[in-house]
Formats: C-alpha cells, structure tokens, sequence
C-alpha cells in the first residue's frame, strides 16, 4: 500500500524540498517507486531532479486540465518520478478559494495513482495557506524537516496547531511521522540545543540521523541532479542514504 508523505514547514530554508528530493531518490535505489509531487509554485523540486517546469504539472492536475498520468516526467534516477510546478501555482490558492471542498483537491488528484507507487512525496511551500492545507488533507503523514539554527523552534507550535486541526476536520488518519532534523553543525551550541529540545518535545518522532550543514547538498540543485548522483560520497549524502535506511524500518 502506497504511503503520501508532505514535507512541511512554514518557515523557509529549513531543506523541505533537499530532503524530498533526496530521501526519495534513495529510497529509489531501495526499489521503491518514488513519485515527487512539487506543490510548491517556486518549483524548485522540479529543477533539483533535473525536469522540466514548463511542461504540464500538478496545477493543470487539480484544476482538471490535465490527467495526473499525463504529466509525470520520468527523472534520472530509476523508480524515481516527478508531478512538476512552475509559478501557474501561485494562483492556485485564490481560485480554490471559492470552490466546493477546496482543501480536498490534491487528495483527489493523488487518490487513482496512490498504489501504483511506494510512496508520494508532497513538497510543500513555506507558508500554512490553502495549497499546504491540500497537502496536509492528502497525506498520511507529515514529514517535518527542523534546522539547527536560531529561530528554528519558533513558529513551530503554529505548524503543529495547524496539523492538529486538519486532523480533527479534514484528515483523522493524518500524523506526525517524523521530525528530521537538518543543517547540523556539530561544532555549535545552539545546533546541540535545538536537537536536544527536539527530542524533548517530539520524543521518538525525531530521526535519529541527523543532516550535516554541507556544501555539496546546496549545490546538487543547480546541476539538476540529488546529491547520490553529484558527491555520492559527500557527509550529505552519507547522511540522507542513512535516513532512507531508517524511513524504510519505520514508515
């Protein structure tokens, strides 16, 4: 049975879509069929994997323009697929607004190709507006990546309210299925801090591999590649081909 996971995150910058993109290809090196959905208008998951944003994506999906199965593109990585965005998206938001079950369109459009793959992957934007919503309601769990940095834990009781109602309204089955925490610098304090009171707080929910802040992860995107095909052999990549490991024992 095929899983959705939505990567969210309201604040900015936190790895949403480093993570998305790269957990799922190495969970396609594991054999499971990956399908990367960027529900974000910036599109950068779409580029990070090296597809094109100018062709039909999950905007012309949910306002009935297009079939899902039309406009999955293939990437270069085996079993691993992506739904693309571009800025269309940025509209999306006000012209769901006035529609009938507004928050439910993405689970909708997700709903027919669910078992075909391992897991959906949902790159959620920075923000908690109706696009994340759809996200939330379309998913069976959230994943949340949390940055060792200052400002991290702020804003982040805002995001577990608004997972905490979708859950009593519109998605009951709806959980928190892991924290992941990311740009970790061992050498500081403060990343030590943060990662202690994420566990105080979320307890066993946190993963126990932990992201290092590195270089090569930042510049994997703009070669249109993730990072197992730029540095394989980076910390990064190190770190997230052990998270695949864990995610596949745990969700």
């Amino acid at each position: 049975m095929g899983k959705i996971l939505v990567f969210a995150n309201q604040k900015g910058g936190v790895g949403k879509t480093t993570t998305a993109a790269t957990l799922g290809a190495y969970l396609a090196q594991h054999q499971k069929k990956v399908l990367l959905v960027d529900f974000d208008p910036q599109g950068n998951l779409t580029s990070s994997v090296g597809a094109d944003k100018t062709l039909p994506g999950i905007y012309e999906v949910i306002t009935g323009v297009k079939q899902l199965t039309d406009c999955v593109q293939a990437t270069g990585e085996a079993n691993l697929f992506v739904l693309g965005s571009n800025i269309n998206l940025s509209g999306a938001g006000v012209e769901l607004i006035g529609q009938k079950d507004r928050e439910f369109f993405l689970k909708n459009a997700l709903a027919p190709v669910k078992e075909a793959y391992d897991y959906i992957f949902i790159d959620s934007p920075p923000s908690l507006d109706l696009i994340t919503i759809n996200g939330l309601v379309a998913a069976d769990g959230v994943f949340i990546p949390l940055q060792c940095e200052y400002f991290a834990m702020e804003g982040l009781s805002q995001l577990v309210k608004t997972i905490q109602a979708v859950q009593k309204g519109l998605n009951r089955s709806l959980e928190i299925a892991g924290i992941i925490l990311t740009m970790y610098d061992s050498r500081t304090n403060l990343a030590q801090d943060v990662a202690r009171e994420a566990v105080k707080y979320f307890k066993d929910k946190v993963f126990r591999t932990i992201i290092p802040r590195n270089v090569h992860l930042g510049e994997a995107p703009s070669h249109g590649l993730t990072i197992n095909r730029y540095r394989p052999g980076s910390p990064g990549a190190k770190a997230y081909e052990k998270l695949a490991e864990e995610v596949l024992q745990r969700v």
